[in-house]
């Protein structure tokens, strides 16, 4: 096996103040291409990003997380990379763990490896909206497909090719990361997680108040439910 193409896609919504940082670390931490989406951002995102010296895609108004991804896997299927690695903007993903989620995917053949929260003990500690959340999410995950996943909406997350070819085609516009877990367990994908310690922010505050939080917990477990009672009259 020849060496991977790996490519790390940080989707940045107004993130000028830590964006230049992130990508710092990222280049000191992996042997790897950078793909900032700049999503609509009205600060100077895009321009912190070009000072960088990575390759910029900035998109004309704010899609959103899920748009912003399947924008990135789209680049990267094109472009022939053999794994993707979604890595936030906001400081809060370490990137001295991109190469043991490469590792990962390459010895063990693994479609999708996520940086876990929840699987040992960690310094991170959620509020209690959330924490009850990530509870109700996992029991959601396990009943629809059989799989234990801990900590559902990390975005923290490395694909293989044949993730990036599906993503890039079938990538949820709205709060995907708990959506696209059932759907490659159904599709029988392979997908672990490792424990990773998450940093603070290094500017600005999460949009996620409690009251959004209570309304993404209760629409995302709707939808899950939704899908999969339809795709089990599709069968």
């Amino acid at each position: 096996m020849g060496k991977q193409k790996v490519l790390v896609i940080i989707p940045a919504y107004n993130e000028e103040k830590s964006i230049g940082n992130v990508l710092a670390r990222i280049k000191e931490n992996a042997d790897a291409d950078i793909l900032v989406i700049n999503d609509g951002s009205s600060d100077a995102t895009f321009k912190e990003a070009l000072k960088a010296g990575v390759r910029v895609i900035s998109l004309p108004f704010n899609l959103g997380i899920g748009g912003a991804m399947q924008t990135g896997y789209r680049f990267a299927r094109d472009q022939g990379y053999d794994i993707a690695v979604q890595v936030d903007a906001d400081g809060q993903h370490d990137p001295v763990y991109l190469n043991a989620m490469i590792t990962k995917i390459l010895d063990e053949q693994y479609d999708m490896v996520i940086g876990s929260r929840y699987i040992s003990d960690t310094s991170y500690r959620s509020t209690f909206t959330r924490r009850i959340g990530m509870i109700i999410f996992s029991w959601i995950v396990y009943i629809l497909t059989d799989y234990d996943i801990k900590d559902t909406t990390s975005g923290f997350r490395a694909v293989n090719r044949k993730v990036i070819e599906f993503f890039a085609s079938n990538y949820p516009s709205d709060y995907p990361e708990v959506d696209v877990l059932v759907k490659l367990f159904k599709k029988n994908y392979r997908v672990c997680e490792i424990p990773v310690e998450m940093l603070n922010r290094e500017s600005g505050k999460s949009s996620i108040t409690p009251l959004k939080s209570v309304y993404y917990m209760i629409k995302v477990s709707m939808a899950l439910i939704i899908n999969s009672l339809r795709s089990g009259e599709a069968t």
